[in-house]
């Protein structure tokens, strides 16, 4: 409350502004662009009245911006390409102070570099903290990528590179939203680049511990989701959490001869992988129990454009039961990524005495990654054969998020993006973990949390051809420039 007992301006805006529900998302089963008639975007919300950029030039900055950060490769995962982190993190904030950016800087530690830049906020105004990440996934073979994975190349609407979608993009069009207001946004505005996400984010709650102050915001809005399609806007109201580990199997104490042992003495790879098929069902769900299930959507995918965004090959037939909605993001998930033993060419008749493989999991939303961790090790122990000797190595781990939309800061985001998509958001879940998105609310729980991003289901993040809609991108400066606009007016009485 402001002296006297009256409420501040914020308060007020918070009580009267945006009423909840005002806003009717779409919540439709079996949605698909081809199916659905698009609502007629309502009366100009903001667009009449907001100074923002053409389209041409907003296409221009954001491919500009781009350009200059896809070439980095910014791989947070391995440590050679620590200076390219670096090298990353100096760019944004040198882009940051050229947008017009008073308090730009980076922040070391024993996190990689993440960039903050903090614009003041006109008395009684909200403060918006907008977020993404500069560190990327490693390219792999370069030879799979049909263009060179970093180089910013277009191919009509699309963008290829990688970080176009995930999540360099987002940094583009925060960048071009600040540009809209020529670097003075009506209201405060912190923008916060991360570097570790792609990691996990294992120092983030130290990082939010020590600079408190410098994150504390209204509402964040984090640029790191996806969209339902190209032109459909999702905001994303669950996040599965992520865990991993790597399981070691012992079975002797030194490699022996198969003629001689074979058939007694047990192997450890063929251990490791007769426990790893223990992990799922014939049908394809997770056999560990303990794994919580306690959300359902009532959103799906047509199963032939999931097959097609998959690259699925003919025959190949899909995992788990349920929705397609709820196994992607309801549901846990569990895949070996990695597997340490002898390769084919250095092969032999040995019987191996260790093998190790690393298992990432999803964790369904209302679960603690560290209760999933919990599940997996008793499972192990529980179902290793031949008396072998297992151990399960932690690893990182985020847990799942569980995001609101009924706030009225939320609600003006809503209202910003019919707008400038010119359709409601879809309201989805997401398989993919932010880690950061639970430690910000446990931070600040009274803040709220938009989240939604700039990839689409052609996007194919993390992996080759990684891309996105440049047409998404223009219409999301116009959501954030609208959504800062409507603030602004409201509070100036407008």
């Amino acid at each position: 409350m402001g002296r006297g007992g009256r409420p501040t301006i914020i308060e007020r805006f918070r009580a009267e502004a945006f009423p909840v529900a005002s806003v009717r998302p779409m919540k439709i089963g079996l949605f698909h662009p081809g199916w659905w008639r698009f609502p007629k975007p309502p009366p100009s919300l903001f667009l009449d009245r907001v100074r923002r950029l053409g389209p041409v030039s907003i296409q221009e900055q954001v491919m500009t911006d781009l350009a200059r950060l896809v070439p980095i490769p910014s791989v947070g995962a391995i440590p050679a390409h620590a200076p390219d982190l670096k090298t990353s993190a100096e760019l944004i904030a040198a882009m940051l102070i050229d947008v017009g950016c008073p308090d730009v800087r980076i922040i070391e530690g024993p996190c990689d570099p993440a960039v903050v830049g903090r614009f003041p906020a006109p008395e009684g105004a909200p403060r918006i903290c907008f977020y993404s990440h500069h560190d990327v996934q490693p390219i792999g073979n370069p030879d799979t990528w049909d263009h060179p994975p970093l180089e910013l190349t277009q191919v009509g609407d699309r963008l290829f590179g990688r970080g176009s979608a995930d999540d360099k993009g987002g940094i583009a069009v925060h960048l071009a939203t600040l540009r809209a207001f020529n670097g003075k946004p009506p209201v405060g505005v912190t923008i916060f680049i991360e570097g570790e996400e792609e990691v996990g984010s294992p120092h983030i709650l130290d990082f939010i511990r020590d600079h408190r102050e410098l994150l504390r915001a209204d509402a964040f809005v984090i640029l790191d989701s996806g969209n339902w399609d190209v032109g459909i806007p999702a905001f994303t109201t669950t996040l599965r959490g992520v865990c991993d580990a790597i399981i070691e199997v012992s079975t002797l104490d030194h490699g022996v001869h198969s003629g001689q042992f074979g058939g007694v003495a047990p192997d450890a790879l063929t251990v490791l992988c007769r426990l790893l098929a223990t992990m799922h069902t014939d049908q394809g769900d997770v056999a560990i129990e303990g794994l919580e299930v306690s959300t359902h959507f009532d959103v799906d995918f047509r199963e032939e454009d999931l097959r097609e965004s998959a690259g699925m090959l003919d025959g190949v037939h899909n995992m788990g039961s349920g929705s397609l909605a709820d196994r992607l993001w309801a549901k846990p998930a569990l895949c070996i990524i990695g597997m340490d033993t002898v390769s084919i060419a250095e092969s032999s008749n040995t019987l191996l005495p260790s093998a190790r493989a690393r298992v990432s999991m999803r964790v369904p939303p209302g679960m603690e990654a560290s209760a999933a961790l919990d599940a997996l090790e008793a499972h192990c122990e529980s179902h290793i054969g031949w008396g072998a000797h297992v151990r399960v190595i932690r690893g990182n781990l985020g847990n799942p998020g569980q995001v609101g939309i009924d706030g009225p800061l939320v609600q003006a985001g809503l209202k910003a993006y019919t707008e400038a998509f010119g359709i409601p958001p879809v309201l989805i879940g997401q398989g993919g973990a932010i880690p950061l998105v639970g430690e910000l609310h446990e931070a600040f729980p009274d803040a709220e949390f938009l989240v939604t991003g700039i990839a689409d289901p052609d996007s194919r993040m993390h992996a080759e051809n990684e891309s996105v809609s440049l047409s998404d991108l223009v219409r999301t400066v116009n959501a954030q420039v609208c959504f800062l606009t409507g603030l602004a007016e409201h509070i100036n009485g407008g």
